[in-house]
């Protein structure tokens, strides 16, 4: 469930900071590069979350 949770923010959070990134340059929103983006980063902390080494407490 965690992992759901954590793909649906990222695709979220991956769209804001596209859409204000998007903005700031004055480019338009393209909502499959930003799609793309929100799923790289809920990846990459699944990738990162998984190189730390679990202890007692975090189980």
């Amino acid at each position: 469930m965690r992992f759901v949770v954590t793909l649906v923010w990222g695709f979220i959070l991956g769209h804001v900071a596209f859409y204000i990134g998007s903005a700031l340059e004055g480019n338009a929103y393209n909502f499959v590069q930003a799609s793309i983006l929100g799923i790289v980063l809920a990846l990459a902390v699944f990738v990162l979350t998984g190189l730390f080494p679990k202890t007692e407490q975090n189980v």
